[in-house]
């Protein structure tokens, strides 16, 4: 079966993935549900999701190519709150901010790559509990690797997050300064926005 680097290179290109099997099929037509080049329009909720610092960000692209910020949150969750409030605060947070808006789309960031198990198991439990939400509304979830997503919105995979917050307040205009956690939120949803369009 086609690693997931076959499957992004193949919807990249638009050359097919040889497979025997109808499961990597599958697979990559979840990865290119719109026609090659058609530009994505729609309200994507994006995910930055992290136990103690959750970035949520709700971008409209029906009128501008870059989006509109229509809504921008932190989930902070304070050291005296247990790991199971934690992730009632997020699962809250994100069904908050779904109840508020007509979201068509929900992006997140992937678990990065970490050497400490329990760190990881903390970081997918956090995201579980923002998916979650999203799955109780029956929205489709995508989900997007870190470098992946600097590569979509800032032109390199290793960009720092000052570079990835200047460029998010380039492209949407913003007004008002957000945290780090809000700016990779907002570069999760263009990413979406501009992968599923090519």
């Amino acid at each position: 079966m086609p690693s997931r680097r076959d499957l992004w290179t193949a919807k990249l290109t638009g050359k097919p993935v040889r497979s025997s099997k109808k499961k990597a099929g599958a697979a990559l037509a979840r990865l290119a549900p719109r026609a090659r080049g058609e530009r994505f329009r729609g309200i994507v909720l994006g995910i930055d999701p992290s136990l103690r610092g959750t970035g949520l960000a709700i971008v409209s692209f029906a009128q501008r190519e870059n989006g509109t910020l229509l809504f921008s949150q932190l989930v902070k969750n304070k050291a005296a709150l247990s790991f199971p409030e934690c992730l009632g605060e997020i699962f809250k947070a994100v069904d908050s901010a779904l109840s508020r808006f007509e979201v068509d789309e929900v992006a997140l960031e992937e678990t990065i790559y970490v050497q400490n198990f329990k760190t990881a198991q903390i970081l997918g439990a956090a995201r579980g509990a923002a998916i979650a939400a999203a799955a109780c509304r029956a929205l489709p979830v995508s989900e997007y690797a870190p470098l992946r997503i600097k590569q979509a919105v800032v032109g390199h995979g290793r960009a720092s997050k000052e570079q990835v917050s200047r460029m998010m307040a380039q492209m949407l205009a913003l007004r008002t300064e957000l945290s780090f956690d809000e700016t990779d939120a907002v570069a999760v949803a263009l990413c979406h926005a501009f992968c599923v369009r090519r």
